[in-house]
């Protein structure tokens, strides 16, 4: 009974350790360019891993904006970013899937705008 117990409290952590690392594999930049309401957009999102916590920037041909209540869990991501438009604060909110180096993206811009994107690792 020890063995199994054993085999089993191995294969959890082996899991964990395995999930923990996939999740910090995110940290770095990746770039995506798609059209919006107001033209082509061009971003380097810069990420940062601490376990499920995603911290970072966003930049655009506008500035660069902190990265907030940014989550990972497991290949499912969220976050979100202000953006600065004609001196009004609009909040944005992204959520997607994780799939090796690519992120396939949904962004909700306020009540304004949805689009779809996809952001690839730069390597």
């Amino acid at each position: 009974m020890n063995k199994l117990r054993n085999k089993v409290v191995l294969t959890i952590l082996a899991a964990g350790l395995a999930l923990t690392a996939w999740a910090a594999d995110l940290t770095g930049q990746w770039t995506a360019t798609f059209n919006t309401q107001i033209g082509e957009q061009h971003y380097t999102y810069t990420f940062k891993v601490d376990g499920e916590k995603l911290t970072g920037t966003a930049k655009n041909d506008r500035g660069t904006t902190d990265i907030t209540d940014g989550t990972i869990k497991g290949d499912q991501i969220s976050f979100d970013e202000s953006l600065d438009f004609n001196g009004q604060t609009i909040a944005i909110k992204y959520t997607g899937t994780v799939s090796g180096d690519s992120i396939k993206l949904h962004r909700k811009v306020g009540d304004f705008a949805e689009e779809d994107l996809v952001a690839n690792r730069v390597k």
